[in-house]
């Protein structure tokens, strides 16, 4: 590792990466860029290892969820409010049934490339370059948009950095309050569809009472009103996170500084590739997503590459298969797993697999799928005697109708209402929050205790 340069990825296939018609241009962006602060510092990082490290042993519960692709139009400081929000009621109910720490993952201020399954799209009955996040080109169905510009880039890291700031503000500044998180999850158990996790919500509010009562609060305990919250991204567009990768002053090793956790998608994990080439010099967590195609020699070689010296929480697994096929692989990738005697922390992201297009045209998800994906996760799990570490979701804080189902009912004829997203859709606030209950539920099971008997 002590070789290694952050460059070293340019001599590897790669793949998912734009063409820059323009090289002086990519060249000025990326020589500005390399003379801007990271984003994040290699502290950080390790902390969110050692915390993920608690997660592959069964002491905590990673949360990772955010946007699809984070947006320049939508950027707001009350879309991050929302999403954060969110992820903090979900939070709350998650360590109710789990009765641990929930590590808090945002993907957020830094999720602006999009792997895409083809190099153009059928737009309007145009052929166009397929849009690949607002980072690399525009969503707008023009030959000019489609254009990968790299002054994008500038434009990201001065979003990330404006989100990152207010994030710190959020979780450290009285807003992140377990009381005031519980008044928002009330919020969405009042409402008469809800009746099934109306219980779990008053036991939780009965805990706060008794705990306040016993002089227990946000004065006296300040693990109660703040929140170590990190941001994660997949490591798409290899020139931005060069350019934001950083000497660690302390240790002397490579820390990426455009977030704390990176992950290689289902896409982009070819052994001998660019995007595993850059992920493994560097100290930060790393996540992999694992898919149908990924095979047991694919899976040793990259444990092997990605994380050499088994560091716990260096290296987090992603489940990605789509709900009725979780059987059909995630054991296999766990037994060797086992055979290697490998650290990892092994998460379900139940939305990559569940895709589909509905009948008035829109790309979607069932949100049965999402829950019966996750549902799948964790019996296999328990069946191999291994530990479910984490979720990975797709969410938003905004009231969209993307995905299908939940306690709202979103139907086919109401994804047309609000469909905001840019590339696949996302849970809504109440989904979200719905999901986290059902979790939450597996998660006391899997202790050994109704979720009625769970403590706080």
């Amino acid at each position: 590792m002590t070789t290694w340069q952050k460059s070293d990825w340019r001599s590897r296939p790669r793949v998912q990466m734009p063409d820059y018609p323009d090289q002086a241009a990519l060249d000025a962006a990326e020589a500005q860029l390399a003379k801007y602060p990271p984003l994040v510092f290699a502290g950080e990082a390790r902390n969110l290892t050692a915390k993920l490290g608690q997660a592959a042993r069964g002491e905590a519960f990673l949360l990772q969820g955010g946007d699809c692709a984070e947006s320049f139009s939508e950027f707001s400081a009350d879309t991050i409010r929302d999403t954060f929000k969110v992820l903090l009621q979900m939070a709350v109910v998650l360590t109710w049934g789990a009765k641990l720490p929930v590590i808090k993952v945002g993907r957020m201020a830094g999720q602006f490339a999009k792997p895409r399954s083809a190099p153009t799209e059928m737009v309007g009955g145009i052929e166009l370059p397929s849009y690949r996040g607002d980072i690399i080109n525009g969503f707008e169905p023009t030959t000019e948009a489609r254009l990968p510009d790299p002054t994008r880039m500038l434009q990201a890291y001065t979003q990330a950095a404006a989100s990152l700031n207010l994030l710190r503000a959020f979780s450290k500044g009285g807003f992140a309050d377990i009381h005031r998180v519980h008044a928002w999850t009330l919020g969405f158990t009042d409402r008469d569809e809800a009746e099934k996790y109306r219980d779990m919500a008053n036991r939780i509010s009965d805990t706060l009472a008794f705990m306040t009562a016993a002089g227990v609060n946000g004065d006296t305990m300040s693990s109660l009103s703040v929140v170590d919250f990190f941001t994660s991204h997949e490591a798409l567009l290899l020139e931005y996170e060069e350019a934001l990768c950083r000497v660690d002053s302390t240790s002397g090793n490579w820390v990426a500084g455009s977030g704390h956790m990176l992950w290689i998608g289902d896409r982009t994990r070819q052994v001998d590739g660019a995007h595993v080439e850059y992920c493994r010099g560097v100290l930060n967590p790393i996540g992999l997503k694992c898919g149908p195609s990924i095979t047991e020699s694919d899976l040793r070689t990259l444990i092997e590459t990605l994380n050499p010296k088994n560091v716990p929480g260096r290296l987090t697994l992603i489940a990605r298969f789509g709900a009725g096929t979780v059987g059909d692989h995630l054991p296999r990738l766990i037994r060797i797993v086992r055979d290697m005697g490998a650290e990892v922390v092994w998460t379900c992201d139940p939305m990559h697999g569940n895709t589909i297009k509905s009948a008035t045209g829109f790309k979607t998800r069932p949100f049965e799928s999402v829950l019966r994906e996750v549902q799948e996760f964790f019996a296999v799990h328990k069946a191999e005697g291994t530990i479910p570490g984490g979720v990975h979701v797709e969410m938003t804080g905004k009231d969209v109708t993307e995905c299908t189902g939940g306690v709202r009912a979103v139907t086919d004829e109401d994804l047309s209402s609000r469909y905001h997203t840019a590339c696949d859709p996302r849970l809504n606030a109440s989904q979200a929050l719905e999901l986290a209950f059902l979790v939450a539920e597996e998660l006391a099971n899997r202790n050994g205790e109704g979720a009625a008997a769970a403590a706080l």
